[in-house]
């Protein structure tokens, strides 16, 4: 593989991690139990994260409120990023995320209807529409924003585990990623917080590369469109030689600024 290829990658990475999880890693509706702040609080004290928070296992698929169901065009924006264990320990593609800081990323996603599904572990058949994200358009559409058509080949999510999801890439590379553990919070019916965790694998390298991510958004309803506050949190997985210098403590943290703005109908 050319190095640029290799350099783009290494520094896309993470970029391509944490606006994925928010869109198609869809997974357990619950409630953490015992959460000492909730997770506006949480949001709000950014960059003071602390270490990692609790949360329940990942069950099923995420259900949206119906407000975010449609087609839309997101803009995403990296407002803010913390290294809170720098110098000793930063991820990496960390520095090289400065330069993004600011500049906006815009590409279609969309959030449908589907017959109800689940109802904690048991299979439902009757009830009303539930909306959920469509993760195979919205991470293929995100991931060829930051990546670039000619590396992003396919995105596939497990038919079997909507948790499960692998993003191909040239080369014969891919990101291998499952949610954990999610939790959700609905202070009012016009805002929707969601907090979800997951694995992900790098492969293709010599050695596959692990780690784990954190994402809370916060939507909103803002007129006819959505606004949203994102946090993601990337932590180091045991495989990592500075685990044990992190332990739970995130090693980066960015913070995302979207925007969602209804698409014309036939557009």
């Amino acid at each position: 593989m050319p190095r640029s290829l290799l350099t783009l990658l290494r520094r896309r990475l993470f970029w391509l991690t944490l606006l994925l999880t928010v869109w198609l890693l869809c997974s357990g509706h619950a409630q953490a139990a015992g959460q000492p702040l909730s997770w506006a609080d949480r949001l709000a004290a950014f960059p003071q994260w602390g270490s990692k928070a609790a949360l329940p296992a990942a069950q099923g698929d995420l259900i949206y409120p119906d407000w975010l169901r449609g087609d839309w065009q997101l803009t995403s924006t990296l407002v803010d990023l913390a290294a809170p264990l720098a110098p000793g320990v930063v991820s990496p593609g960390f520095e090289g995320n400065r330069a993004q800081v600011g500049l906006p990323v815009t590409c279609p996603v969309r959030f449908v209807a589907v017959p109800p599904r689940w109802q904690g572990l048991i299979p439902v058949v009757t009830g009303s529409p539930q909306t959920v994200a469509d993760r195979a358009f919205n991470g293929l559409s995100l991931a060829r924003a930051y990546l670039g058509d000619a590396t992003v080949r396919a995105v596939k999510v497990d038919p079997k585990n909507p948790n499960r999801q692998v993003t191909l890439l040239s080369g014969s590379r891919q990101l291998e990623s499952t949610v954990t553990a999610r939790a959700v919070e609905a202070p009012e019916a016009a805002r929707f917080i969601t907090v979800e965790r997951f694995q992900q694998v790098f492969r293709g390298g010599a050695i596959p590369y692990f780690n784990e991510v954190e994402t809370t958004t916060a939507y909103r309803q803002a007129g006819d469109g959505v606004a949203a506050d994102q946090v993601t949190a990337v932590y180091l997985s045991p495989q990592d030689p500075d685990f044990l210098k992190a332990l739970n403590q995130p090693v980066a943290l960015y913070r995302y600024r979207l925007e969602l703005v209804p698409m014309e109908q036939g557009s």
